[in-house]
This record gives C-alpha cells, sequence and structure tokens, in this order.
C-alpha cells in the first residue's frame, strides 16, 4: 500500500524528465489501457490467492487426517507459504491502490498515467506467476510422507543436538544428582497446559538468591495442572528450613521461568520429534489408513533418533553457581522412556503385520550396537522379550514366525556383543 501511494508521486515528478531510452521499456498506454491492465491483474490475482489459500487448507486437512495434527507446524511455519500469499496479497493491493491514481483528460486536470508504477504492477504480476508455480511444487512435495518425516528428523536432532550434550566417555564418572529431602517444599505450577521451556538463567539466579536447591519434576514436553506441583526446593545449607519469603519468592520464578502453552514445541522437548514420528507410524497401521510401508519408513527415522540419542547425556542437567555447587537439577526423559514411547504403540499397533514387527526387530538392533550405559543395554533387553512375546501371541505361519524369530536372536547376539555379560532368555 505504501508503495501503491509512494510509487505513483514519484511518478509526477519524473515522468516528464525521463530519457526516450527509459520510457521505450515503460508502460505506453493511455488512461482507459491503464486501468484495465491493472484491473485485470488484481482481478486475476485474487482469484490466484483464493486459489492459494484453499489449496493450503485442502493440505493442512490431509496432513492431519493421513498423518497426525501435531505436523500442522511443520506446514504453518512454511517459509514459502508464508512469501507466496504475502506476494499475491501484496500485488493485489498495490495494484488497486494504483488504479486510484489514473485519470482521463478532463476540463479541470489533464491525463496522467503513472508508467513506472504501471510497469512495476506488470513486473510484480510476473513474478506472482512465477512464484505460484514455485508455491503449486513445493506443495506437492510437501504432502509427501517422505518429506514431513524428514523435515520432523531433522528438526528432533536439531533439538537434541541444542539441548543435549555428549554422553561422557569410558571411565568418566557422572555427577551425582542430589535427590530432595523428606523435607523439600512443593512448588506449583501457576498454570495448566504443556510445559515448553525453561528459562535457566532466571531459575538458577533465584535458587542462588534464596539459598535454596530446586529441583525441577517434570521434562519440557509434559502437560501441566495448575496449582500442582512441577518441582521441589530446599535449603542448600542445613541451617533450617526455608523461609515463606524464600519459598514464595522461588514460586513467582517458577512461574517466570516455566513457560506453559498449550500446544508441544521443539524448543527444549527433545521428545517431541519422536511423537510426531509415532503418530505418523501408528496413523499408517490403522485400519482407516493400512500403509504399513509409511510405517515401516517411520520407524527408520525412529531408530536413527534414538542412536542419536544413545550418544547424548540424558542424565539430568545439573546448574551451579559460581562455587561450582549444585543448585537447579533439570529433569529429562530417560533412554528406557524414550525407547517406550517409540517402540510400545508400534508393537501394540503393528503386532499383526509381520514386516513391521522385523524392522521394529532390526532397530532394536541397530539401537544395541550404539548402546553406551548398562540402563541402555537393560531398556533394550527388555524390549527385545516384550516384542519376541507379542511375536509368539500372533498367527503367522511357520516360516513368518522362524523369520521373526531370526531376527530376534540377531539382536540378542548384537546386544551381548557390545554388552558381555548380557543374560537373555
Amino acid at each position: 500500500m505504501v508503495l501503491g501511494v509512494a510509487v505513483p508521486q514519484f511518478d509526477a515528478h519524473v515522468d516528464d524528465e525521463l530519457s526516450a531510452n527509459v520510457t521505450a521499456y515503460l508502460f505506453s498506454g493511455g488512461p482507459e489501457a491503464a486501468r484495465t491492465v491493472l484491473s485485470v491483474i488484481a482481478g486475476s490475482l485474487i482469484t490466484v490467492t483464493s486459489l492459494t489459500f484453499s489449496l493450503t487448507v485442502v493440505t493442512l486437512q490431509l496432513a492431519s487426517s493421513q498423518f497426525s495434527p501435531r505436523l500442522l507446524r511443520t506446514f504453518t511455519r512454511d517459509r514459502l507459504v508464508h512469501v507466496s500469499l504475502g506476494l499475491l496479497l501484496g500485488t493485489f493491493t498495490y495494484a488497486v491502490t494504483v488504479l486510484r491514481t489514473v485519470r482521463a483528460s478532463l476540463s479541470d486536470h489533464e491525463a496522467f498515467v503513472p508508467q513506472l508504477a504501471v510497469t512495476g504492477t506488470y513486473l510484480l504480476a510476473l513474478v506472482s506467476v512465477m512464484t505460484l508455480v514455485l508455491f503449486l511444487a513445493h506443495l506437492a512435495r510437501q504432502i509427501r510422507v517422505e518429506w514431513m518425516l524428514r523435515e520432523v528428523h531433522a528438526d528432533a536432532t536439531v533439538t537434541m543436538g541444542r539441548v543435549l550434550t555428549d554422553a561422557p566417555g569410558p571411565g568418566t564418572t557422572a555427577p551425582i544428582a542430589p535427590h530432595a529431602p523428606p523435607e523439600a517444599v512443593p512448588l506449583c505450577a501457576t498454570a495448566s497446559g504443556f510445559f515448553t521451556s525453561l528459562d535457566e538463567s532466571t531459575l538458577l539466579t533465584a535458587a542462588i538468591k534464596a539459598g535454596a536447591v530446586v529441583q525441577i519434576d517434570r521434562c519440557p514436553g509434559d502437560s501441566l495442572i495448575a496449582g500442582t506441583p512441577i518441582a521441589h526446593t530446599w535449603p542448600f545449607t542445613a541451617a533450617g528450613p526455608m523461609t515463606d519469603t524464600d519459598r514464595n519468592t522461588l514460586q513467582t520464578c517458577i512461574g517466570v521461568a516455566v513457560d506453559i502453552g498449550f500446544e508441544r514445541t521443539a524448543a527444549q522437548d527433545i521428545a517431541f520429534g519422536l511423537r510426531q514420528i509415532v503418530d505418523v507410524t501408528i496413523k499408517a497401521l490403522s485400519p482407516g489408513v493400512n500403509d504399513p510401508t509409511t510405517a515401516v519408513h517411520g520407524l527408520g527415522h525412529i531408530s536413527a533418533l534414538l542412536c542419536t540419542a544413545a550418544r547424548k547425556d540424558l542424565g539430568p542437567r545439573l546448574l551451579r553457581d559460581h562455587d561450582d555447587q549444585i543448585r537447579v537439577v533439570l529433569r529429562r526423559p530417560t533412554f528406557t522412556e524414550l525407547l517406550e514411547l517409540a517402540i510400545a504403540q508400534p508393537r501394540r499397533y503393528g503386532k499383526a503385520d509381520p514386516h513391521v514387527l522385523a524392522r521394529i526387530a532390526m532397530l532394536l538392533r541397530e539401537v544395541a550396537w550404539v548402546a553406551v550405559t548398562p540402563e541402555q543395554h537393560h531398556a533394550i533387553a527388555d524390549q527385545i522379550e516384550r516384542l519376541a512375546a507379542a511375536i509368539s501371541r500372533q498367527d503367522f505361519d511357520d516360516i513368518e514366525h522362524r523369520r521373526l524369530h531370526d531376527q530376534i536372536k540377531d539382536v540378542r547376539r548384537a546386544l551381548i556383543g557390545r554388552w558381555p555379560s548380557t543374560t537373555t532368555s
């Protein structure tokens, strides 16, 4: 709109001073021709914009019903969609604004055709057409499940790299996190919703000022209910019980430092990406969709994310003061919890498909080869036995049963190869 007002005014000052070499490339028609061009461009663009909005809504509906409603964030934040809709609406607004400045020759004023402004409208229309073609090609790629899984996988990997550190090397002793004593005071959530992120510096500063230790008992991604405990605090020294002032200060800080929203985000939630891919996997296994191939592809992405998580330090995050004393303990999902999230529902809903069960077995074998801690080894061993039990209960033919049990044996051998002390039945 600003350009639609400013460019015609600029035209009025410079049109008579432009050389013939420049005007040869500018719009040279009269007022009626200019009105026609601007009207056609404006009318066409508003029609194309309506079509673009419709296609976007259809894509969102397809993603929600066919894959998972939690994938809508991937589409709504797509930069090309934003640019395409903005350019189409901006060109329409520019053309309509320029149209009001075109006037014919009358007794009280002479004709005026803003040559630069009309030429700019024409150029913007060409760019809009090319953008529409790119948008349609992009949309066709967006609705492919492979593209969506790749995007979620990439986001989850970035989140893990940002939030988690590498696992300590062999022989390194991990610091022991303090546990809340019986006299610890609970701190409650100030609102209901999802735990989306935490301001660590604010919470650490408040804990130091209050002379306390704070332990956050919930992880980003958890559902919180207002008035229920999400943390505990206790005095840093044994000088005496915590005062009401210190407790109230920390409770106020919890309300400021803990960000609560009505949907999960990938800001600090390392399990959110897994949750999205698991949703796509189990949706593909539903009778209404019945697409086990997509489920197998999803399990491949799940395996890659679990292998990434296995190489990270999933222990509690410890925030220290200037004297290197632990003042804040932040809970994070354990590897056992992530493995349960990744496998439990696909195993339950895909137990009738031998290909899905075979991919779950391969997933466990892949994760077994990168497991680095006893906790991970025990979690994998437990999932192996649960998978073997699920396979035994299915009514497969002898060849399928034998093939699946052979794969279970391969997983056990891989686990024993990495952990010789492992004993599985």
